[in-house]
């Protein structure tokens, strides 16, 4: 492979800026740059000098010798001040010493080629820098450090000792030995199914984490969405009047929930207009609820408000309980009396917007993508198939279930996969990573 460079810190000034180097030519371009040779695993302090040895910067330097580095290669970093034009200089030194700049994620996708890391371990990392919230960020670490892959990788193993003894099963079928009818077949496929479908669970709660969800508040005119938006994400984002149809767009504000990461957008009340701007926002607003995940439909508690069909799940807020005499409170599991002004009732409904995210808080989670998801559904109706087979007797076609099963359990981990599918995974890291 050839040498590549990138700036790996964010761009813009700081304090530090990092240009990483791996490549065969790594160990060559740091003795040009800084001027002597670099020992191994040692932070040097050094000077960065140009092609005519003067001194672009001066910094830090580090050395890690292949295979002992992050991608497996030769692999340099230089640290040095976070101005733009010094790290420009930097890479255009490094540039002109043999190296090219790295495409987004070729860093860590030369981490999993060279075997340092599996391809679940590799979307940990991008997971891991774009998570929104500490949870999120724990679950990313898991599937980083290895946790997720390690309980892949046990079930495939459980999976292939089971495909060995079905295969014994077809070997031997001449025999008198009943390889089927003991029931050790059938445990050891339920037990991989159980499995499956706790990974499963705690990969399909960890995408929620890692994706989000969307919060759509919506409703009639003036019945305090705005000031129902302001009221969860604790600021004033949102201009609030007594005027019916002051909010014309979608206001959108970004908010964590014990760790789930909600994108809440406040929209126009929905009525009949004939307004140009309202009817648009009232078509946005229209839009919007259509791709929720939660629609918070709020109603003003002192009057009775048209009902509109939305294909959504729904929490339905009775508002300004506070000019009504009632006290805030859950209705029920989907309906909740509230004062957006003041501040009440808000904690059941946060509660009601989790659980009907179908979020779950807890430890052990992984941070699971579409394809992980998708894959392992896939596995366990294989293996539901397998177990049928099993109880029919039938050792072949149970044995081809469980090898549909390892074929998508490798998958995930990389062990089967195409380079349409890296190249999609790689190219959404940021560059220098």
């Amino acid at each position: 492979m050839d040498t590549i460079c990138a700036i790996a810190t964010p761009s813009g000034r700081g304090g530090v800026g990092v240009v990483r180097v791996s490549g065969p030519n790594a160990r060559h371009i740091a003795i040009k740059l800084t001027g002597k040779e670099p020992g191994k695993r040692i932070a040097h302090y050094s000077r960065f000098l140009d092609d005519l040895g003067r001194q672009i910067d001066e910094g830090i330097s580090i050395y890690f010798a292949q295979p002992n580095s992050f991608t497996g290669e030769e692999v340099a970093e230089f640290q040095c001040h976070g101005s733009p034009v010094v790290l420009d200089r930097m890479v255009s030194r490094i540039v002109a010493l043999g190296a090219r700049l790295a495409r987004p994620g070729e860093f860590t996708e030369r981490a999993y080629l060279n075997n340092k890391i599996d391809l679940a371990q590799a979307e940990g990392v991008a997971d891991l820098i774009n998570s929104a919230s500490q949870e999120a960020a724990d679950a990313a670490l898991r599937s980083l450090t290895g946790e997720f892959s390690r309980a892949i990788k046990d079930i495939d193993k459980k999976t292939l000792n089971l495909r060995v003894y079905l295969e014994g099963a077809i070997d031997f079928s001449d025999e008198e030995i009943d390889f089927l009818s003991d029931g050790e077949s059938k445990n050891r496929a339920e037990e991989i199914y159980s499995l499956l479908d706790e990974v499963f669970d705690q990969s399909n709660r960890g995408a929620v984490l890692n994706d989000g969800i969307d919060v759509v508040i919506s409703g009639p005119p003036n019945v305090g969405k705005s000031s129902l938006l302001n009221a969860l994400g604790g600021i004033d984002r949102a201009i609030v009047t007594d005027i019916p149809g002051t909010t014309r767009d979608l206001l959108e504000m970004n908010l964590v929930i014990d760790g789930l990461p909600i994108r809440l957008t406040d929209t126009a009340g929905i009525r009949n207009s004939e307004d140009r701007v309202e009817k648009e926002g009232v078509n946005r607003a229209i839009g919007a609820v259509g791709k929720a995940d939660v629609v918070l439909w709020v109603m003003d508690a002192q009057r009775v408000e048209p009902t509109f069909d939305i294909v959504a799940p729904i929490l339905t807020i009775w508002n300004k309980c506070d000019l009504t005499g009632e006290k805030p409170k859950e209705i029920d599991e989907t309906t909740f009396s509230v004062s957006a002004k003041f501040g009440l009732g808000l904690d059941s409904l946060m509660e009601a917007i989790k659980s009907k995210a179908g979020f779950v808080s807890g430890k052990n989670v992984f941070v699971g993508r579409r394809r992980h998801l998708e894959a392992l559904v896939l596995a366990k109706k294989n293996t539901e198939i397998a177990i049928e087979e099993i109880t029919r007797g039938n050792a072949e076609l149970a044995a081809e279930g469980f090898r549909a099963v390892q074929e998508q359990l490798g998958m995930i981990v990389g062990n089967t996969s195409n380079d349409e599918l890296l190249g999609a995974i790689f190219s959404s890291f940021c560059i220098g990573k």
